[in-house]
């Protein structure tokens, strides 16, 4: 969940003010990023979890407003829909066996917080995308009680002046095609995000190396291949999104006007190029405005909390997001990965984040940076092709032309997610538990999106229709993701 505001609409006034002070940010961030100490001295990481509710039954269940309260944890907040919430995990340094601690951290909280849930009426399920949400579940209350979600609903209909267009076609030749008058669909999309800390001079290194890892991340880990009860992508999560929260009607489109959602359109030099970039090209969504003067907390050698500009920068969905956070007076600034869908478990979780953080600080590091060797429109290319087919796309790598996901993966960036982590200080039982799980969905095959795709299929040929089949797989699914087993090693009916 974002930054909450006060409000649910905002006048003309308002919205003047805002963007003065979103400019004004702007200049004194640039002033910051010459002037100022960063906090760059231990990388740190940290992940957010985003969670579905679900019904004895498996459907959602809108009680996001109970399960927090019942959980009684800072840690688990709302989010979107009232079948959404969210585990936020504290930074932590990555060294030695820092990974293996916070596994059993979360299966901990996990654990305590189901028990809780329970209590509501609700279990708690990881998932990119909740199989058996249909277009029904939206007819009635579903937006969680927070201004900002209803701010954001409206300014993006406003904006776009008319429903959204929902259009993706699977593999196997289905497809959705339909309309939305609310964001409600981009409920749908749970996710986690991996953060890391590090310098602003080597930010735009690691923001270009996490853009490249971005296709193979999704590749390996794609875990929404069903949504309103059609097959769609391996990773639908990603078209979803996009759509979901478009706020171009086909005019501007057409005009190639950049949507909201999207994975770049160049390598960058400097984290200054993505923030100058929203406040260039991308209205407001959210316009309150703080009392504060940045240039006189600046000039009084204070750290300015700089809200509109983080404000504005949370309604920039980049696939890679920069972030600023002005901490206990000494400021740092991270790269947000969100390309990850959750689940299927927390073990499968850790391996990703293991898997990115790996190779994302080899490609970083490398003397001659694999971006200078790959145009932006391979990798963009690269990103869509791992979306829509998953553990089965077909990738460009520099120096070995088109790739299987799964031998690019065993042959090159396993080897370099392990050196990456030994660089970083990681302990061998930690590189093995993790990379392990990688290496086991590339010689199976089986990812999420594949196991439940398949399990979908037996259940249909033993007799189920769609509806009765995606249930007993998500049933199915949540006994297995709260065994904590990893994926690839899950049994089909």
């Amino acid at each position: 969940m974002g930054k909450e505001v006060t409000a649910q609409s905002y006048s003309r006034e308002e919205r003047q003010r805002y963007r003065e002070k979103v400019r004004q940010n702007l200049d004194v961030f640039e002033r910051m990023l010459t002037e100022r100490a960063f906090d760059d001295e231990v990388p740190l990481t940290g992940i957010e979890i985003e969670l579905n509710l679900v019904d004895e039954d498996q459907q959602p269940a809108f009680v996001n407003d109970e399960v927090p309260e019942a959980i009684a944890d800072p840690d688990y907040q709302t989010e979107l829909a009232q079948f959404n919430i969210e585990l936020n995990v504290a930074p932590r340094p990555l060294p030695g066996d820092s990974a293996l601690q916070l596994e059993e951290s979360l299966r901990t909280s996990l654990n305590r917080a189901e028990g809780k849930a329970q209590e509501a009426g609700a279990s708690i399920l990881q998932v990119g995308i909740l199989p058996t949400i249909r277009p029904e579940h939206f007819r009635g209350e579903w937006i969680s009680a927070n201004n900002r979600y209803t701010a954001l609903n409206d300014s993006i209909f406003v904006a776009r002046g008319e429903d959204i267009v929902i259009d993706i076609e699977g593999p196997t030749g289905e497809r959705l095609h339909t309309f939305a008058d609310s964001i409600a669909p981009e409920s749908a999309c749970t996710s986690v995000q991996l953060h890391l800390r590090v310098g602003p001079g080597q930010f735009a290194d690691h923001w270009n190396a996490a853009r490249v890892i971005s296709a193979p991340q999704i590749a390996l880990a794609a875990n929404s291949p069903f949504f309103f009860g059609r097959r769609l992508h391996a990773e639908t999560r990603i078209a979803l999104f996009s759509r979901a929260t478009d706020t171009r009607p086909i005019e501007l489109k057409n005009r190639g006007v950049r949507p909201r959602v999207f994975f770049g359109e160049r390598w960058i030099t400097s984290i200054f190029d993505l923030f100058e970039e929203n406040v260039r090209y991308f209205p407001a969504l959210l316009r309150e405005a703080t009392e504060e003067d940045p240039v006189a907390v600046l000039d009084a050698g204070g750290t300015p909390e700089l809200g509109e500009l983080n404000l504005h920068n949370g309604t920039v969905y980049r696939w890679n997001r920069p972030i600023y956070d002005p901490g206990d007076g000494r400021p740092h600034v991270r790269v947000e990965n969100r390309v990850l869908p959750a689940g299927p478990t927390i073990i499968d979780t850790l391996a990703n984040a293991a898997f990115y953080y790996g190779t994302v600080r080899m490609l970083a590091n490398e003397d001659r940076p694999i971006w200078t060797q790959m145009s932006f429109p391979a990798a963009q290319a690269n990103f869509e092709a791992a979306a829509r087919d998953g553990i089965n796309a077909r990738l460009y790598w520099p120096a070995q032309g088109e790739l299987g996901a799964d031998e690019l993966t065993v042959r090159h960036l396993l080897p370099m997610a392990g050196r990456g982590l030994e660089d970083w200080g990681v302990s061998d039982t930690v590189i093995t538990r993790y990379l392990d799980v990688i290496e086991g969905r590339c010689t199976t095959g089986v990812n999420g999106a594949v196991w439940q795709t398949e399990c979908v299929r037996r259940l249909e040929d033993g007799g189920l229709d769609r509806a009765a089949a995606l249930a007993q797989m998500t049933r199915l699914y949540s006994e297995h993701m709260h065994r904590n087993d990893p994926v690839h090693t899950w049994p089909l009916p």
